[in-house]
């Protein structure tokens, strides 16, 4: 299915130095975010309790930050709206262990003056666990782009996968400091989303590459610049419509979904904008750079079909008994 048809490819990469400054300056106003603003840690990577409690009708929100401050266990603690002003969530770096007792029943009769009320959710997670799962997630990370390039290298050839595995960094950088900037919480939500953008991302690099390949087998123009320019004009319409679809799913899971899957949806949405931008404007114009050579790579094929042919011919010799 294509939406768009172009009777001639369109020039994109004599404009890759211009996208390279972009992502190049976006990436160092995302960096600098993460390093000086740093991340939101929720209660999954920071340790700490978090109490969600609905009120009937609209939350005293004051009182319940006043009486919530007067209780020494709570000390620190936040109190703010989640979703619609009846609902409220308390979190605090205390966990069970500095409570000592059940935290649903303290919280129901320490708020008990302050409206009708139930506790919906209790949530804790020990100093010590929630740094063993930020070490995890980090690793988990590496480990998926480790893979990749693996993967990238056998399917195709080193440059193709330094050329995706900068675009995955690329893409994952800029989420994260899209995090950072708007203070969402970071959680294992978050971090199940950025492991999405990866492969996201890298299922989108690939379909380019896949076209880019067949593309230096095929056009006989010697010109690698050329050659992704024809590639990628023949997978745009693909590719927006697959990003379209997927970014409108994503944006209505981010305005109906409720405040539980913001952070998810958002992070989602910013990673699916990113990806799509890279695989076209961030891989292709790296594969450039590293000096990819269509020559070599056609002289390589070409030997590939010569030892193939000569395989058969053995082969049917073989059979023949002729050898």
């Amino acid at each position: 299915m294509e939406i768009f048809k172009y009777k001639k490819s369109l020039s994109l990469m004599s404009k890759s130095k211009r996208f390279g400054m972009l992502s190049v300056v976006v990436l160092i106003l995302a960096l600098g975010l993460i390093l000086t603003k740093g991340f939101n840690y929720g209660i999954d990577f920071a340790g700490g309790t978090l109490i969600q409690v609905k009120y009937e009708g609209t939350a005293p929100i004051d009182e319940v930050r006043e009486t919530i401050g007067k209780d020494a266990s709570y000390e620190g603690a936040t109190v703010t709206f989640f979703g619609g002003e009846d609902e409220i969530v308390i979190k605090t770096k205390m966990s069970s262990k500095n409570l000592g007792e059940d935290v649903g029943d303290k919280i129901r009769t320490l708020l008990a003056k302050t409206g009708k009320f139930e506790v919906r959710r209790v949530d804790m997670v020990g100093a010590k666990v929630g740094s063993e799962l930020r070490e995890q997630g980090l690793m988990s990370m590496l480990l998926a782009i480790i893979g990749i390039l693996i993967y990238v290298s056998f399917r195709f050839e080193w440059r193709f996968a330094v050329a995706s595995i900068m675009a995955l960094l690329h893409d994952v950088t800029i989420a994260m400091g899209m995090i950072v900037l708007f203070s969402v919480e970071v959680n294992l939500d978050i971090l199940a989303a950025l492991l999405t953008i990866l492969g996201y991302s890298l299922n989108d690099t690939i379909i380019v590459f896949d076209r880019i390949r067949e593309g230096i087998r095929t056009i006989k123009d010697p010109d690698l610049g050329a050659i992704i320019d024809e590639s990628v004009t023949r997978t745009l319409s693909r590719t927006t419509l697959t990003s379209l679809t997927t970014f409108f799913v994503v944006l209505s899971l981010y305005v109906f979904g409720g405040e539980i899957i913001n952070g998810f949806s958002f992070t989602l949405l910013v990673g699916i904008i990113v990806g799509t931008y890279s695989s076209i404007f961030v891989a292709s114009p790296v594969l450039m750079w590293l000096g990819f050579s269509v020559s070599g790579f056609r002289e390589k094929e070409a030997e590939k079909v010569k030892i193939e042919k000569d395989k058969e011919k053995m082969r049917a010799m073989y059979e023949n008994g002729t050898m």
